[in-house]
């Protein structure tokens, strides 16, 4: 049976680490999926663009098309500015926009990869008190997402977990390190909820000066390639996603 090709739209950076790390995450996801085309276009920066690789994808003659937003929470750039560029593209591609990659029961698994990578243990979970560390969103809902993100994952067996932003919501990452501190948890994490790294993850560093632990970014993590692929599976179900071209 045909396959549309998966389209991952990332947000694109100055920043070389974060092309690298998405190229990274991408190879990961056809790793997991031989006989799958898999495709990456970037809003800014960095090339190719999602518009440039619509045209190429067209002119080959290709039909349909999975544009999965490589983005954790449901926020502006996957409420108006990929659907705007998406409705950009030549008329003969039928294009999906599959959900966001958060939340997930998987992308807490990640992040415990990249605390357990960082020096924790299992064993540590219930005198750990961790820091879910966000770049940060002006829009109310994925504000609420994290949060609520947060307390689902202490219900795993962390002493707290207290969600921080690196802009445009509070509290920072330093605030939540010192909250938890104040908490009296033995030792304190931060695990960056972010998937690349940039000027905000960079931000986020930072604010864990304090912290016992600094784990890494979720990059191309398996749990995370295993969530795109679930995203797009779901997105070729007509009543799971949005025709936008």
């Amino acid at each position: 049976m045909h396959r549309p090709v998966l389209l991952v739209i990332a947000h694109g950076s100055r920043d070389p680490r974060h092309a690298a790390t998405v190229h990274a995450l991408v190879r990961r996801v056809r790793a997991r999926q031989p006989g799958l085309r898999v495709e990456t276009g970037f809003l800014d920066f960095n090339v190719p663009s999602v518009n440039g690789v619509l045209e190429s994808l067209a002119a080959e003659g290709v039909r349909d098309v999975v544009a999965l937003p490589l983005l954790l929470t449901r926020a502006f750039h996957a409420k108006a500015d990929i659907p705007a560029v998406l409705r950009q593209a030549p008329a003969r591609l039928r294009i999906r926009q599959a959900a966001v990659l958060g939340p997930s029961p998987l992308l807490a698994d990640a992040l415990e990869r990249r605390l357990y990578e960082a020096g924790l243990t299992p064993a540590d979970k219930p005198s750990t008190g961790v820091v879910l560390a966000s770049a940060g969103s002006t829009d109310p809902e994925a504000i609420t997402v994290i949060a609520d993100f947060a307390r689902e994952w202490r219900r795993t067996g962390w002493h707290a977990v207290r969600p921080a932003f690196a802009s445009a919501a509070l509290p920072r990452t330093d605030d939540a390190v010192r909250e938890l501190r104040e908490l009296g948890c033995a030792r304190v994490a931060v695990a960056p909820y972010v998937l690349a790294p940039g000027f905000l993850p960079d931000r986020i560093a930072r604010g864990a000066a304090g912290a016992d632990v600094l784990a890494d970014v979720l990059g191309p993590a398996p749990e995370v390639a295993r969530v795109l692929l679930e995203r797009y599976d779901e997105a070729r179900m007509p009543a799971r996603a949005a025709i936008v071209a």
